[in-house]
């Protein structure tokens, strides 16, 4: 699986996993499903180099008053973890994903 398609079918097994998440269920339910699974596919895309474009907000505006910790921010990659493992992709490529993203915690975390 790859491209865009694999990211969107990475993101359609994601996101219901986070919704349920007892840890940090509560920061997604609020979202429009579909929504949330085409902007995480945007992003993801962009962040493996394309050719997709994020069209959503920044990071630091919309996590901002949100009282993210470090451990929910953990709690999320463990779940993206799942959710790639569940579709098969190579560990290798997941710390590959996981790299691009992790400078995203600045923006992301807000509370000590």
């Amino acid at each position: 699986m790859a491209g865009m398609a694999g990211i969107r079918a990475v993101m359609e097994d994601f996101v219901p996993r986070l919704e349920a998440d007892p840890r940090i269920g509560r920061f997604f339910r609020k979202e429009g499903r579909e929504r949330l699974i085409t902007q995480l596919t945007e992003q993801l895309c962009q962040e493996s180099g394309g050719p997709c474009t994020y069209q959503g907000a920044p990071m630091g505006p919309v996590h901002g008053d949100m009282d993210i910790s470090k451990g929910d921010f953990n709690a999320l990659v463990a779940v993206l973890q799942q959710s790639m493992d569940a579709k098969g992709i190579p560990f290798s490529a997941q710390n590959g994903m996981l790299a691009r993203l992790a400078p995203m915690h600045r923006e992301i975390i807000t509370k000590d």
